[in-house]
């Protein structure tokens, strides 16, 4: 996908996993007819992004059947990796539009000047709803939370900041 090409009306907006738990790489897809973007995102973008269209939809109202062919192919390379997300919504259309950003490296000055890749893809109601269910299912499916730090807990405990280095690490 080249940069600026928005996708108006996708067939099909998702995100998946590739790895095991608390080392999970989250990839966030879209494709419209021949046209396909794979794209690196955060767990917490993910968390965010899924929350803020699952309101938007709420206050919406009820949206139609939602699709339910969300699965994709997590064997492929990411294309790029978001940096910012945005999301708005177009009263015309009825649509949910999420703005996707590259991720950009610091440059030199000296160097070309490189903006990154912008993509803006218009959501029908039942496509946020169906992606905003997913990606909770996905995020809450990783590993707990510590009750004290709110920090993950891996198999083996971890050192809890809020302890102190007082109390063994919490599992």
């Amino acid at each position: 996908m080249t940069d600026g090409e928005d996708m108006d009306a996708p067939d099909q907006f998702s995100v998946g996993t590739v790895g095991p738990l608390g080392e999970r790489m989250f990839l966030l897809h879209c494709s419209q007819g021949a046209t396909s973007l794979t794209v690196k995102v955060e767990k917490s973008q993910v968390a965010i992004l899924a929350g803020y269209l699952a309101r938007i939809v709420r206050e919406l109202g009820r949206p139609g059947a939602l699709p339910d062919a969300l699965d994709f192919n997590v064997d492929v390379e990411p294309e790029w990796i978001v940096g910012t997300i945005g999301v708005s919504y177009d009263e015309d259309s009825d649509r949910l539009v999420v703005v996707i950003e590259e991720l950009v490296e610091e440059q030199d000055e000296q160097d070309e000047q490189d903006d990154g890749a912008v993509v803006r893809i218009a959501l029908t109601r039942e496509q946020a709803a169906a992606f905003a269910i997913r990606a909770t299912s996905l995020v809450e499916a990783g590993r707990p939370p510590c009750p004290l730090c709110g920090l993950p807990l891996d198999s083996s405990g971890h050192d809890c900041p809020r302890t102190n280095g007082h109390r063994p690490p919490v599992t």
